[in-house]
């Protein structure tokens, strides 16, 4: 009785451990290899399963996540013969187990080796100006350079990015004092440019406004003389209705005598203003003058007088 408990216990215990060594359980997003006596037999998904004991074994095992490698940094010369160290960031994911077991001995260190020439290869084509500019494109040769070759081990190179550039220290200073001289380029052009356009705004202004000033004045010249002409008409017509009057007036019975009598009285009324505001007395070359000019005023008077009186009568 013993003896047989003895032996269920260790045929128990057997197929505990076979159970244990045999029963394989996948997590998600995983795969693994299996080989049957050192040959590959299939490839296993996520799950249960459950292997031959002593044929079966789990010889690799691969994860179908997307997988971060850090490239790191070398030194490459660019087409100017300048010495830059880059490193980056590649990212792959296996898509075949079987051909990322067998197609080659570690896809990791061979992919990150192939990182590292085909960034050498790009960098060598370009100037060092160009590795800041065409970063992307830079990225993207890379990526196609390792995905190419990585067809065989049953990976895709999903991407991969330059984290930094590191010129000597010299080539930056340089680049430094030549985007120093390129912006103070660029402002003094800015300068020069606002300064033309402030020239040209002045120039347009000054010409409007002498535009404006000659139209102003040549207004004003017309206005002035169309007022003169309008004067001179207005004492050309206020001229000749005093005529027409003066000779309406002379037609008149007396008008003659009238006018004669008027042009003595201002006769004499001016000379007297002479005599008072001279200290030298004036007297007329011809004396006859004052004598006609006394004689006529005194027949003017006396025929005025007479006209009075008749008129009286």
């Amino acid at each position: 009785m013993n003896e047989s408990l003895i032996v269920v216990g260790v045929v128990t215990v057997i197929v505990v451990v076979l159970l244990i060594k045999t029963a394989i359980i996948v997590p998600q997003r995983s795969e693994y290899v299996v080989e049957r006596l050192g040959k590959y037999s299939k490839s296993i998904g996520a799950g249960f399963h459950i292997l031959i004991p002593f044929f079966d074994k789990v010889s690799y095992r691969r994860s179908l996540k997307e997988e971060v490698m850090e490239i790191p940094s070398l030194d490459c010369i660019t087409s100017d013969n300048v010495s830059v160290s880059l490193d980056g960031v590649l990212y792959i994911q296996v898509i075949d187990s079987k051909l990322s077991a067998y197609g080659i001995d570690n896809y990791r260190v061979a992919a990150s080796q192939l990182a590292q020439t085909s960034l050498r290869s790009v960098i060598g084509k370009i100037e060092l100006d160009r590795t800041f500019e065409e970063r992307e494109s830079l990225n993207q040769q890379v990526v196609a350079a390792i995905d190419e070759a990585a067809q065989n081990w049953g990976i895709k190179v999903l991407r991969y990015e330059i984290k930094d550039i590191s010129p000597p220290k010299t080539v930056m200073e340089a680049m430094e004092k030549q985007m120093k001289a390129e912006r103070e380029k660029r402002a003094a052009i800015a300068t020069s440019e606002g300064d033309r356009q402030s020239r040209i705004n002045r120039a347009e202004g000054l010409k409007k406004e002498a535009i404006q000033v000659s139209e102003g004045e040549k207004q004003k010249r017309i206005n002035e003389a169309e007022g003169q002409a309008k004067e001179i008409e207005l004492v050309a017509l206020a001229t000749a209705d005093g005529i027409k009057k003066v000779a309406e007036s002379l037609s008149l019975t007396g008008g003659e005598t009238a006018a004669n009598l008027r042009v003595a009285e201002k006769y004499i009324a001016e000379f007297g203003k002479l005599a008072k505001e001279n200290n030298t007395m004036i007297i007329p070359a011809n004396m006859g003058d004052i004598s006609a000019m006394v004689a006529t005023v005194m027949s003017v008077l006396g025929h005025a007088k007479q006209g009075s009186e008749t008129k009286s009568a």
